[in-house]
């Protein structure tokens, strides 16, 4: 798949161009120059964001493990620094369908990420898989990185 993304700056195009390897390929030490230390997570399977570059490596490298068949289909640029990324893929027996907006900050390195998954049944099996797998782990990193 090509990804048109001429609209962004040329330091998130750059790390744009690495994220979409990093993400299926679950390389933490690859993914995380690729994120701001004080990254900030909109995940829809918890109620509070998650910041910081550990919680959110942990997060987005336990979620790459649970997909199956994932895959980006459709990209929209919405300025030099945001982007948002439509994706597919599988998760006990569910398709599901998402986006990925990304916000990148001026040396290029994601900002902010929100993660929105349809549908219901498939981001309940999401969310209980996660807090199986990483559920306490994530939240003692949450408790001890505060939000800016």
């Amino acid at each position: 798949m090509t990804i048109d993304a001429s609209g962004l700056a040329p330091a998130a195009q750059r790390t744009l161009a690495v994220w979409h390897d990093v993400f299926v390929s679950r390389n933490s030490d690859r993914m995380r120059p690729l994120l701001a230390e004080d990254v900030v997570l909109h995940s829809p399977v918890v109620r509070s964001p998650i910041g910081g570059r550990t919680a959110c490596l942990l997060v987005l490298c336990t979620v790459s493990s649970i997909f199956q068949g994932f895959r980006y289909h459709r990209t929209y640029v919405g300025g030099r620094q945001e982007i948002a990324l439509e994706f597919s893929a599988a998760i006990d027996g569910w398709d599901l369908k998402g986006i990925d907006l990304m916000r990148f900050n001026d040396d290029g390195e994601i900002a902010e990420f929100e993660v929105l998954i349809r549908p219901l049944r498939a981001l309940s099996a999401l969310g209980e898989e996660i807090g199986r797998r990483i559920g306490p782990q994530l939240m003692q990193i949450k408790r001890s990185t505060p939000i800016h």
